[in-house]
């Protein structure tokens, strides 16, 4: 197929306490509640991963989903931790305040031996890397890294079936995007066997809807792995989208959202901050 029109959107981490995830991301990194939403049962793309369950989506970041990439925190009742694999890196974002509120707050910062600037980790042990100037665009957010097994295997995945314009490349990594003014991808190949173990994530990238039956078609002819294939999602409330979800050669799952129905289900709530400490305050896993 021929280039597709894409955007970043978010990266999906599935969340332990939401108490601690609201302060780090809140206090520590100086993200914003842009929306929270309730689920009585699980999702039918596996959204928030195989439990059929209470779950909640907390979407937070520097600034609304249509200009900034975010993170979803993904948080099942019930469950407290989740074991931890190597296949995802980390997110690499320019601020020159958040090291400064990390040691306000005497929140740990380390460096790391081969990454540019210092390494925050969640709750939950997902890696933040800070680089200590002001960002260059409007969203502090610059790269999500993901580990691959074979570096080669996923160039031809995500730059020739996925059509990712190729920005950087080296022999143990891979930077890639739909557009140099939004978040990129980082891909780096590491030597041992990828473990996506409980933790693992799922990317999101917005197209237009015209876009996803070639797309899907696209990735079925190649013999690409379609962990769900086009389907209508429905938020009771608000806008309907169509999905398909995506695996690469490693397993990473990878979400293809209509841009024009998630334009309006992505629309920032005025209030997302108070129902979802609403939700902390009531909820009888957590409760102190």
């Amino acid at each position: 197929m021929s280039a597709i029109s894409g955007r970043a959107l978010h990266y999906v981490f599935k969340i332990g306490d939401r108490a601690k995830n609201a302060f780090f991301f809140r206090q520590i990194l100086g993200m914003k509640v842009l929306r929270h939403e309730e689920f009585k049962e699980g999702c039918d793309a596996a959204c928030n991963g195989p439990y059929d369950n209470r779950w909640s989506k907390t979407m937070v970041g520097y600034g609304p989903e249509s200009s900034h990439f975010v993170i979803e925190l993904t948080y099942n009742y019930g469950v407290s931790s989740y074991e931890m694999g190597n296949d995802f890196g980390g997110v690499t974002i320019h601020s020159k305040d958040i090291l400064s509120r990390a040691a306000e707050h005497s929140y740990p910062v380390t460096q790391v031996a081969g990454k540019a600037g210092s390494l925050l980790t969640s709750p939950d042990g997902y890696k933040f890397y800070v680089i200590d100037q002001p960002s260059a665009s409007s969203d502090p957010v610059q790269s999500v890294e993901l580990n691959v097994s074979n570096l080669q295997k996923s160039r031809k995945y995500w730059h020739d079936l996925l059509k990712l314009k190729v920005l950087e490349e080296s022999e143990a990594s891979l930077r890639l995007s739909y557009g140099e003014q939004q978040a990129s991808l980082e891909i780096t190949q590491i030597a041992e066997p990828i473990n996506r173990a409980k933790a693992y994530g799922r990317i999101a990238f917005a197209i237009p809807a015209a876009e996803q039956p070639p797309l899907h078609e696209a990735v079925k002819a190649a013999g690409g792995a379609i962990l769900t294939p086009l389907i209508t999602l429905d938020t009771p409330g608000k806008a309907t989208v169509t999905v398909v979800i995506l695996g690469d050669p490693d397993g990473h799952e990878i979400c293809f959202v209509d841009e024009e129905g998630f334009g309006q289900l992505s629309q920032v709530e005025s209030d997302g901050e108070q129902r979802l400490d609403t939700y902390i305050q009531k909820d009888p896993f957590q409760q102190k």
